[in-house]
């Protein structure tokens, strides 16, 4: 498993958030290896996104490292709370779910 408090640029978050909304989701979601989230999702004014792929292409801009899906967790332990602890809005942690 990953040390998910090793993401810690909000650029590289910023910069995978521009990538996702450049080529689609479908076209993101195959090029990093995730299936389509469940239940957390990243939310920004220009839409939602699915928050382990999100967390994981960011880790990978930022260390070089490329995570796929069996390497994290996605839920309230995982890659969504430490997107909420970056400041992003999280869809999904508040509900008991995780």
């Amino acid at each position: 498993m990953v040390a998910y408090k090793g993401l810690t640029d909000r650029e590289a978050v910023d910069a995978v958030l521009a990538e996702f909304d450049r080529i689609g989701r479908h076209t993101f979601l195959e090029k990093h290896g995730f299936g389509a989230a469940r239940t957390y999702f990243l939310v920004t004014k220009t839409g939602r996104y699915d928050s382990k792929a999100i967390f994981a292409a960011a880790f990978e801009l930022q260390h070089g490292v490329t995570l796929g899906p069996a390497d994290l967790s996605g839920g309230k332990t995982g890659a969504a709370r430490r997107l909420a602890e970056l400041g992003y809005t999280i869809e999904g942690l508040a509900d008991g779910n995780g």
